[in-house]
């Protein structure tokens, strides 16, 4: 195994499904594919708010598929938001060859998609860990709402050399997800929540992110002793979601 899978291997966790596995969630919701490519197919879900006032497309985190993420994302209608949850290619029922590029131009048709039915200043991002990468790039091209990214890292270089020194990954890292570039200048709203325990993506790569910003409509949110998987147990993560989105 080369040191460039194994890389791989550290970043991207998709479990698969077949085709034809039935999703079963307690909120109603819709299963989609779109098809950005030829012989690449995208599986996503939707969860209706009863009383809509615009879409969230969720990005989520490296490990796992819809099964998992489709749970935690449909608690986000509560806030009247249409919530839209997509697989990446290799996870859950979506199919295609995976890269940065790839990801990045999903994410764009993704967003096209949904853009036939809410207009931009009806739309917001969430990205979360892996996802915020995605989220980031998108929202500097489409200019959403906002951006609400949860435990995000400041680029997956800085982020893999919190886990191991830098002449095993130098020049060998095919993803570089340099969220900071696609953040630096910007106007749309960014919140930002991180734990101060967070075990995966350090608390400082988040705050290193945050401070590069330059943007005067921004914010930090720290959940103390957070970690990178349980913000949403904490009343303060809720308390600040239900500011930002009301």
């Amino acid at each position: 195994m080369t040191i460039e899978h194994i890389l791989d291997k550290l970043i991207f966790r998709p479990v698969v499904l077949s085709r034809n596995y039935k999703f079963k969630f307690d909120a109603p919701f819709e299963e989609f594919f779109i098809f950005p490519e030829n012989d690449v197919s995208l599986n996503f879900l939707k969860f209706s708010s009863k009383n809509s006032k615009g879409a969230l497309l969720y990005f989520h985190g490296n490990k796992d598929n819809l099964n998992r993420w489709g749970k935690i994302a449909s608690e986000l209608t509560k806030y009247n938001y249409d919530v839209y949850v997509i697989d990446y290619r290799g996870y859950g029922k979506s199919k295609g060859i995976l890269s940065e590029k790839s990801l990045y131009n999903d994410s764009l048709f993704f967003y096209n998609y949904i853009k036939d039915t809410f207009k931009p200043n009806k739309i917001v991002l969430y990205g979360r860990s892996l996802g915020t990468g995605m989220a980031s790039w998108l929202a500097s091209k489409v200019k959403p709402s906002k951006l609400i990214l949860e435990t995000p890292y400041y680029s997956m270089y800085n982020l893999v050399g919190n886990f191991l020194p830098e002449f095993f990954f130098k020049n060998k890292l095919k993803y570089h997800f340099n969220t900071y570039l696609h953040l630096k200048n910007t106007e749309f709203k960014i919140i930002i929540f991180h734990g101060t325990k967070d075990e995966v993506v350090p608390y400082e790569s988040g705050q290193k992110l945050f401070k590069c910003i330059n943007n005067i409509n921004k914010i930090f949110y720290t959940i103390e002793d957070g970690k990178h998987n349980n913000l949403s147990k904490y009343e303060l993560y809720w308390e600040k979601m239900n500011e930002e989105l009301k």
